[in-house]
């Protein structure tokens, strides 16, 4: 396990609340996003401000964070490929508890000890719980309007620009026989 940085701006120091259960801290951070936040189709690019509004509250266990977090992420539409934007706003609130609590926790055979958020060297690390709040949040298949129509399956062309677009096509399991019809006469040609 590598140790926190406390430089880093994803890192908060517990010493701004301390041991004392009860003791509050409340704090507004803007930090850069960290690399590959998000999903293939919409993400946050890599360093792009993130807001954070946090409360550290002290309590027996450890430190309860709740905040909120704020941004833009990007991508491409699902349907015609044009650039996308979409405003990041999402709320959490998780316990980061001390590691002799998380020691006593997986001692007593406690399930949910593997899962606990941990307090390591006194620093508490943001990102899991940025990215658990964030990535989830993004739309699966972005679209730049409601009602954007995509691009031609033929040709690629953006139906948007020109919405009458069409190729005609024959079903290739129908080919053979329009070479029949081909060479035929018309009704209102005589046959000689």
């Amino acid at each position: 396990m590598t140790r926190l940085d406390p430089r880093s701006e994803m890192v908060l120091d517990t010493k701004l609340v301390g041991r004392r259960p009860g003791t509050m801290s409340e704090l507004t951070r803007e930090i850069g996003a960290p690399s590959d936040f998000g999903t293939v189709v919409m993400r946050v690019e890599q360093g792009q401000p993130l807001t954070l509004d946090l409360r550290l509250e002290s309590v027996v266990e450890g430190v309860l964070v709740t905040g909120s977090v704020r941004g833009t992420a990007t991508g491409a539409c699902v349907r015609c490929l044009d650039p996308v934007t979409h405003p990041v706003d999402g709320a959490f609130q998780e316990l980061f508890v001390y590691a002799e609590r998380h020691a006593h926790h997986h001692e007593v055979g406690d399930e949910d000890a593997a899962e606990e958020s941990r307090i390591e060297d006194g620093l508490i690390d943001l990102e899991p719980l940025l990215r658990d709040t964030v990535v989830p949040a993004l739309p699966f298949q972005p679209v730049c309007r409601p009602d954007c129509p995509g691009l031609c399956s033929e040709c690629g062309k953006p139906l948007a620009e020109d919405p009458d677009h069409q190729h005609d096509l024959i079903d290739p399991r129908w080919a053979a026989l329009s070479a029949l019809t081909e060479n035929q006469p018309t009704p209102t040609e005589k046959r000689t």
